[in-house]
């Protein structure tokens, strides 16, 4: 598929958008995370926005690169335009931001923000430091003008998801942290504190439990950042009972174990303001789905499997939002 370029250059005022700053002062202050909700189709952002507006809850609507290729930078723009037309219908006015995820370019940061997104995450996590302080710098330079707010990487995540992929981790050094915020001038900072990308975070044996998030080095960063926004990426819990789901259903994922939920309800009370959460989403719709595919195998209406998915991905989002979060009823 061809991708079309994005020619007309908008604002995320223009569109109705919010940077993440007020949010993440806000969070901080009354001790919760934001959801980041990663989307790739239309049922996704429906559920999405419908979860936030029930449970009342602040959003920021991630988008990939791999999401942005797979359904047209153009496309993406008025879908996150008709997302905040269906939320004032709804007359529930929760905040809305619009953020790039892992974007490992100046050019494709530079086109979000060209083309309506509130906030964008530079990911030079792989570089070395002095390369990593550059290529953000650059990237808070074009958009803090612009009064679009920067997501900044120090540390890198293990696992497989969308275009990011890395074999192994390396955990965030404190040591660096202030350097680099003070250098770059980013808003938000990612670390990396044992979370991982993908369903498949951790490889356990038998009777092995999850290994706890390194809550010494969160520790360690908020005594030498405080009152600055951190971010957690992989922190999908991978909900035992939509593996098992799948697997019921004809699907094959043996030993996917993520996040424990009170971990991320531990870190959600700290510095950590922006809780990142993709693949559960593609969890729910693939049991789902796999669920209406086997116990009515004539069925061939999209409408009639994507709408069940669209109604089981609600219920776990607003669970997130309430349960693990805390960012029910902050809108």
């Amino acid at each position: 598929m061809t991708i079309a370029t994005e020619s007309k250059t908008v604002t995320y005022k223009e569109l109705g958008f919010v940077n993440t700053r007020e949010m993440f002062r806000k969070a901080m202050k009354e001790g919760y995370a934001v959801p980041a909700y990663n989307f790739n189709n239309m049922e996704q952002l429906q559920a999405i926005l419908t979860a936030c507006m029930k449970s009342r809850s602040p959003v920021i609507l991630q988008v990939s690169k791999g999401a942005r290729d797979y359904a047209n930078a153009t496309l993406l723009r008025w879908m996150g335009r008709g997302a905040l037309e269906m939320i004032k219908e709804m007359g529930v006015p929760v905040p809305v931001a619009l953020h790039l995820d892992h974007g490992d370019s100046f050019e494709i940061c530079k086109s979000c923000i060209d083309s309506g997104f509130s906030s964008v995450m530079i990911d030079a996590s792989h570089l070395p430091f002095a390369e990593n302080v550059a290529l953000t710098k650059k990237v808070v330079d074009y958009a803090h003008p612009r009064d679009v707010t920067v997501e900044g990487e120090l540390g890198v995540l293990a696992g497989i998801e969308d275009a990011i992929s890395h074999e192994k981790s390396n955990y965030t050094n404190p040591s660096d942290v202030q350097e680099f915020v003070k250098k770059t001038g980013c808003d938000s900072l990612a670390i990396s504190i044992g979370t991982s990308h993908g369903a498949y975070k951790f490889k356990l044996k038998p009777g092995e439990a999850v290994p706890p998030l390194r809550f010494d080095i969160l520790e360690a960063i908020e005594k030498l950042l405080p009152g600055f926004p951190i971010v957690l990426h992989g922190a999908s819990s991978v909900p035992q009972e939509y593996i098992a789901a799948i697997n019921k259903y004809g699907g094959k994922m043996e030993n996917a174990a993520g996040i424990p939920v009170e971990q991320l309800r531990r870190a959600a009370k700290s510095a950590v303001c922006k809780i990142n959460i993709d693949s559960d989403g593609r969890l729910v719709m693939t049991a789902t789905i796999r669920k209406v595919f086997i116990e009515k195998p004539g069925e061939f209406d999209p409408r009639k499997y994507l709408g069940p998915a669209r109604e089981e991905l609600i219920k776990m989002y607003m669970d997130k939002n309430e349960k693990v979060l805390g960012s029910a009823g902050r809108d």
